[in-house]
């Protein structure tokens, strides 16, 4: 009987829970491209050095690293409202100590905490599992789970706009303000669902994924300042392979582990996480490229010409373009499988990049390449959460998420640091600064449409029967409802 009621008020108002949550998910993801406009700024604005305003990035991507895989498990095991509350709640105090901040150290700080609040996504993709009506639950998780994509689209014109035309603290004023309100949205709309995970906390694993993360992620953000190379940057790659291997091998012999690796080793989930390296990798590769194009002098020949409001305007149809087709690649998905949502939307990314070698000399043609790469990315992702929990137990969901999430965030990692390397090695001497050349733009392209059909690839080797997320829905309320009769 209780299960009913709960079903019943899911339906009732899960219009505001799905809205409630992808707008969480969505501010969540701008934080990621906060300061994308003020990177060159960033030395002079906070008194310090190129290499080391370089952090105030990486160390987002560093904790939302790290967190989303715990914040998962600790969501599985307390309840994930309860999770999503703390991480709005780190959202705004992050937000609210780098709009005070006129230095790197409380910068730093500030955006770490940010960082821990993008572990929202993945809460709220395994919340929707719970809460939303089996027949709207398809689209609601496609949405929710491109609200990386879409987020980070529609945050740069606002972000160029405001560093522009205002005092740059601003960004996190705001950004504070959002992040209460949909913190408010979540405390009313969003109901409780008592925990299925048992057992405890697995600290230790905790630990020592965090450590390996952090040697891996840095290794690979950081590699290009410090020299491939160098001492560092291999002594970081060697400890970050030693940690995870003892890390998985405890993980194997402990009885309540961090990330449950016998499930993630499934056929499914595991080529579903690798799938989601490469997408993740094709998604940002423009997403780096198109600005820089965009904003270069036209006398180079190649160049556009923009301001950096012109071209965050320029990138935002992507974004809502996302948003827009999301529910598109949800139909797919209930009539004829996730897997093939997935394997369309690797082909159309493929496609976008095939249209960025031809279209990149106009702005139109960056937007009208960009927004085809955006349609395949919202078919991916929202492929990804169907897959990964139509083979995890339900008690697991907001686990394999997170960890879901963090192969996206490795491949975003390693987009950028190859596209970095790309772009730097193919550039030219202008006025003494060094610009990426025509020819490194279009090997980039190149390279972003070959990751993209190793996407399609790796989807073929996924099992053909996948269940719908509708109709998995069904079989567990069938399931719950048989485990109530038998109760009463």
């Amino acid at each position: 009987m209780v299960h009913i009621m709960k079903a019943s008020a899911s339906e009732g108002r899960s219009g505001a829970i799905v809205a409630t949550l992808a707008g969480a998910g969505i501010v969540a993801s701008v934080m990621g491209t906060l300061l994308v406009p003020l990177i060159g700024e960033l030395p002079q604005l906070l008194d310090t050095t190129s290499a080391n305003a370089s952090w105030v990035i990486t160390v987002t991507l560093l904790t939302g690293a790290v967190a989303t895989p715990v914040v998962g498990r600790l969501g599985d095991l307390h309840g994930k409202r309860r999770l999503l509350l703390g991480c709005v709640v780190l959202l705004v105090a992050g937000s609210l100590i780098c709009a005070l901040s006129g230095s790197l150290l409380p910068m730093l700080i500030g955006r770490g905490l940010q960082g821990i609040g993008m572990a929202i996504v993945p809460l709220g993709i395994s919340t929707m599992r719970d809460v939303v009506p089996p027949e709207r639950l398809g689209s609601s998780l496609a949405l929710m789970s491109s609200s990386l994509g879409i987020g980070g689209a529609l945050g740069l014109p606002v972000a160029a706009a405001v560093a522009e035309n205002a005092d740059w603290h601003l960004l996190f004023w705001g950004s504070a303000a959002i992040s209460a309100l949909i913190g408010i949205a979540v405390a009313v709309w969003v109901p409780g669902v008592p925990s299925t995970a048992r057992g405890r906390f697995d600290i230790p694993g905790a630990i020592g994924l965090a450590t390996g993360l952090v040697c891996l992620m840095l290794a690979v953000s950081k590699g290009g300042d410090w020299g491939w190379g160098s001492a560092t940057t291999l002594g970081l790659f060697a400890a970050a392979v030693v940690v995870l291997l003892l890390w998985g091998r405890y993980q194997l012999r402990t009885r309540d582990p961090l990330v449950d690796l016998r499930t993630t080793a499934r056929r499914q989930v595991l080529l579903t996480n690798l799938a989601s390296v490469v997408v993740g990798f094709s998604m940002y590769a423009q997403a780096l490229a198109a600005p820089q194009l965009l904003q270069l002098p036209e006398a180079l020949g190649y160049g556009l010409g923009q301001s950096m409001l012109a071209a965050g305007l320029w990138m935002a149809p992507a974004g809502l373009t996302m948003m827009i087709v999301s529910p598109l690649g949800a139909r797919v998905s209930s009539r004829w499988g996730p897997r093939t949502s997935l394997l369309a939307g690797a082909l159309i990314v493929a496609v976008g990049y095939a249209l960025a070698l031809a279209l990149m000399g106009t702005a139109i043609g960056i937007l009208i390449f960009s927004c085809v790469i955006s349609i395949g990315v919202a078919f991916a992702y929202g492929a990804m959460p169907a897959l990964i929990m139509g083979a995890v137990p339900h008690s697991e969901t907001a686990a394999a998420n997170g960890f879901n999430s963090l192969m996206r965030s490795i491949g975003i990692t390693v987009a950028s640091a190859i596209t970095g390397v790309v772009l730097a090695q193919m550039s030219q001497s202008v006025g003494g600064h060094a610009i990426p050349t025509e020819s490194g733009f279009r090997v980039t392209f190149i390279l972003g449409g070959a990751v993209a059909l190793i996407a399609a690839l790796v989807t073929l080797a996924i099992p053909r029967r996948t269940a719908s997320i509708p109709a998995l829905r069904a079989d567990e309320s069938e399931r719950a409802g048989t485990r109530a009769g038998v109760t009463a």
